[in-house]
């Protein structure tokens, strides 16, 4: 598959610092890039969701994607110019980041952590399914189900608007496997990420302005945005990127079983919201299932 886009990273030194993340990220196994993205992605969701108060979901995913995108942009310094396919590409990719993040976070205000990236997960889980060809990737699939079903047992009264954005970010989520594995052929190194990042920043922006209006230039808001923007996007969204130029789709989506149960334990750290025993036995259903789908991609 030929590259078209093209990456002037010269001789700036953040450039040459985003072809050195390039070579990093090269030399780690496909699974332990998905899994250090998610545990990072989870608990700078946990961050996030403390300054809901101050700046609201479409004010903090904006700060997020924002921030995202300027450090994104500095390090891989991109170039302007690609072909229209190419553009067509990146672009929807940064619509379906921006759909994917502010629909979660306005999940994210009415349901607990846990339980709006376990409806969330729906998305990806879809993908595994109706993607795949091997009848064992079908089996840790069902296995995942069955810990995202137990680990959403037990939470009553849900709040119905919550879970209609949860299941908007699990379409989003869908689309965005398959949209970053269409990145990841028509483009090299970060620099479509960022192009996309700046894009889906651009998308939700205004809503942010409207709904926190100058909360979104509070020092402290900005400070914690910057982290939850370097913990939520630029990390996992970078090491997603580069697992998803070395894994099929169906095998990466099957690895993300793991992301219910690493957003409940981010919550039980940074919000407090506790695990009962049945979603402990969720917890070891979806790492049995990562564990089985890892040695599936590897054998396959």
């Amino acid at each position: 598959m030929e590259h078209t886009e093209e990456v002037a990273v010269g001789r700036h030194p953040l450039g040459r610092l985003g072809r050195l993340s390039g070579r990093a990220f090269g030399a780690v196994p496909p699974p332990m890039l998905v899994v250090t993205g998610m545990i990072s992605l989870q608990v700078g969701a946990a961050f996030a969701k403390q300054l809901f108060a101050l700046a609201g979901p479409f004010g903090v995913s904006a700060i997020r994607l924002t921030f995202a995108a300027l450090v994104l942009l500095l390090v891989w310094r991109p170039s302007p110019r690609m072909d229209r396919r190419t553009f067509l590409v990146v672009a929807g990719y940064g619509a379906v980041l921006a759909g994917m993040n502010a629909s979660i976070y306005q999940a994210f205000e009415r349901i607990p952590l846990g339980v709006a990236v376990t409806i969330e997960f729906l998305g990806p889980l879809s993908v595994a399914v109706f993607g795949s060809r091997r009848k064992l990737d079908v089996l840790w699939a069902v296995l995942a189900a069955l810990g995202v079903l137990l680990l959403s047992r037990g939470e009553g009264g849900l709040d119905l608007v919550g879970v209609g954005c949860a299941l908007l970010a699990a379409v989003f989520w869908a689309c965005y496997i398959i949209m970053g594995a269409k990145l990841g052929d028509r483009t090299t190194g970060g620099g479509g990420l960022a192009v996309g990042m700046a894009v889906g920043a651009a998308l939700v922006l205004p809503f942010g302005v409207v709904e926190s209006n100058t909360a979104l230039l509070r020092p402290e808001v900005l400070v914690v945005g910057l982290v939850v923007a370097l913990m939520s996007s630029v990390i996992p969204y970078s090491m997603e990127l580069e697992a998803l130029r070395r894994i099929p789709p169906r095998v990466f989506g099957v690895l993300m079983s793991l992301e219910p149960a690493v957003a409940a334990l981010a919550g039980l750290v940074v919000l407090r919201e506790g695990l009962g025993a049945l979603q402990w036995s969720a917890v070891c259903c979806v790492v049995i299932a990562s564990i089985g789908a890892t040695r599936s991609g590897q054998r396959g």
